[in-house]
């Protein structure tokens, strides 16, 4: 526990004998000190956000990338999302040190019919309303071949997580530029979506495709293993 003693008050008398010298001093101390005690109360040493340096930056071209599923059904439910956000970082040249990060705004769904909308929108299904976010974040880059990944990760959908597996084939690798497709498969019911749609017989599995266009904007390149 850290004791802090009591400062004995001062008369005006006393603090007007102090010379002017010694005033302007103490003023600056305490300008320099109290922004500085503020940043490390603020950002405790260990925590305090930073940038590594050194490392391949990327950004994720959204309007010429895209997100789409498709159900096995009776009919055809196949859609896609109009609000999302990706980002791939690294913490190192290391090819396998990527962190690829989605984030879909559940309620931006288009399946290209109000109905279908409405309904997978609904509690029965993506629950937009309590959930209004669905999110991958791998956990683990695991090189497959010359251009092929397999991505551990974390999916949420409704606000249950469950361990899902990524399949990645990239193409421009070492240009500085390049594309990602994805393809990924779960199983509605293991995140509660169990109901179906009136008159529709719908399959279990739902299937995930991505295409995602992006380029390295700052840092080294990508350190590839052979």
């Amino acid at each position: 526990m850290i004791h802090i003693a009591p400062v004995a008050k001062r008369s005006r008398a006393t603090i007007r004998k102090i010379p002017k010298t010694k005033l302007t001093f103490h003023r600056r101390v305490f300008r320099r000190t109290v922004p500085w005690l503020l940043g490390v109360l603020a950002f405790p040493t260990g925590i305090r956000a930073q940038t590594p340096a050194g490392v391949p930056v990327f950004e994720v071209t959204p309007v010429i990338s895209w997100i789409k599923f498709h159900v096995t059904s009776s009919t055809t439910i196949a859609g896609k999302f109009d609000k999302w956000e990706a980002s791939l970082t690294f913490t190192s040249p290391d090819e396998t040190t990527g962190v690829l990060e989605v984030k879909i705004q559940a309620a931006s769904v288009d399946t290209g019919s109000g109905l279908k909308n409405s309904k997978l929108k609904s509690k029965d299904f993506f629950d937009v309303e309590a959930n209004p976010l669905i999110t991958f974040k791998s956990t683990k880059f695991v090189p497959t071949g010359h251009n092929t990944y397999e991505v551990d990760g974390d999916f949420q959908i409704r606000g249950v997580s469950n361990p899902e597996k990524l399949t990645l084939i990239v193409t421009g690798k070492g240009a500085g530029s390049g594309e990602i497709k994805g393809t990924m498969v779960f199983n509605r019911k293991d995140y509660g979506m169990n109901k179906g749609i009136p008159f529709i017989k719908i399959a279990d599995h739902v299937d995930v495709s991505f295409h995602l266009v992006g380029k390295r904007v700052s840092g080294p390149p990508l350190a590839y293993k052979p």
